[in-house]
């Protein structure tokens, strides 16, 4: 907390230092706008629908962890000066509040979920038959509070849909909605769709710009949505079983008919704990049990954990699926579809036993 503290001091002592917000010079000049994304997927998302109408700074670059990140006094003065600041929602930047607060900027918030049906923590994820067995009365008592939980949700989104774009998704915490919309590309479709409209509203001169782009980019996500699909086909219904560091992969499964077998983790967020010794055994049986020949480990996780599981449960433990993060320069990964497509072909390809 100390930490924090003295981030936000020094923060508010560099943002008082800068002057005037440069969100007033960017609409008096022929600059380009000056965006601000939360993580480095997003980043690439809006830059493709931006193009040189557009600089964006990603607060979470490449090759780290949004779960994990601690936000920079640089980072306050960065949102101080944005034109816009694009976030999923959902739960996923935990941290963004606190220092977009700090930044006393003006810039809209536009939150890319809003479009977006989202799934609940458990939606596609799937447990051994004994798990199941020891836990079902706990199970259908935390189905009945997601319920009652979403059905609070649609109402309150009802009521407050016309709210400015940074209160959008109140209320969302790990554990009640997945965030990790990305990897379904149809949602990726529907967030360029809204970052298009954002940038459009904030910039109308160059609207037809990011009309033009956007109506690309769209037809190559189409493109890759239909490929990953062909994919996935050659792989038989009885190999498509996931096991993964974290529950990052949802969307994933919903989308391209996977099942998740389990986690090493057991959340949507990488910031938990190392799992216990019985967490372990439970995630190992359910391996041997479902048949499962590969795991995979994470970009934005520790790898350490997986390659004990994979050890105990005599299967391969593939790296790397690139889940929360585009990859390093340098890694072939750093772009959305490149993601998309690195992910799909690892992930086929290991459980076909290639």
């Amino acid at each position: 907390m100390l930490r924090r503290a003295m981030i936000w001091i020094t923060a508010i002592g560099l943002v008082a230092s800068q002057g005037a917000p440069a969100e007033t010079q960017a609409q008096e000049s022929d600059q380009p706008l000056n965006i601000v994304t939360s993580f480095s997927i997003l980043d690439d998302l809006v830059r493709q629908v931006g193009g040189e109408a557009i600089v964006t700074h990603p607060l979470v670059g490449a090759g780290a962890d949004s779960h994990t990140y601690e936000p920079a006094p640089a980072d306050v003065v960065t949102l101080a000066e944005a034109d816009l600041v694009f976030e999923i929602g959902l739960g996923f930047e935990t941290w963004l509040d606190g220092i977009y607060e700090s930044s006393g900027s003006d810039a809209a918030r536009i939150i890319v979920s809003e479009p977006v049906e989202p799934l609940g923590f458990d939606d596609g994820h799937q447990e051994d038959e004994e798990h199941d067995e020891a836990n079902h009365e706990q199970e259908e008592h935390e189905e009945e509070h997601d319920e009652d939980a979403a059905d609070d949700h649609d109402e309150d989104a009802a009521d407050d849909h016309d709210d400015e774009a940074g209160e959008g998704h109140e209320g969302h915490e790990h554990g009640e909605y997945d965030p990790h919309i990305w990897h379904d590309v149809t949602n990726a479709i529907l967030m360029v769709e809204t970052i298009r409209d954002a940038l459009a509203d904030a910039d109308p001169a160059n609207a037809a710009t990011y009309e033009a782009n956007t109506a690309a980019y769209i037809a190559e996500l189409e493109e890759l949505d239909a490929w990953v699909q062909e994919q996935v086909s050659a792989l038989p219904d009885d190999q498509r079983k996931l096991v993964t560091s974290h529950e990052a992969l949802g969307y994933f499964a919903n989308r391209y008919g996977f099942e998740i077998v389990g986690t090493a983790f057991g959340t949507l967020s990488t910031e938990a704990g190392d799992p216990s010794a019985a967490d372990i055994a439970a995630l190992v049986a359910a391996i041997e049990a479902e048949n499962v020949n590969a795991i995979f480990a994470e970009n934005v996780s520790n790898p350490a954990v997986m390659e004990n599981i994979a050890a105990e449960a005599a299967v391969t433990l593939v790296p790397t699926l690139y889940t929360d993060s585009l990859g390093a320069p340098g890694s072939g990964v750093e772009s959305y579809v490149y993601l998309i497509r690195a992910n799909t072909t690892g992930i086929v390809a290991a459980l076909a036993g290639d």
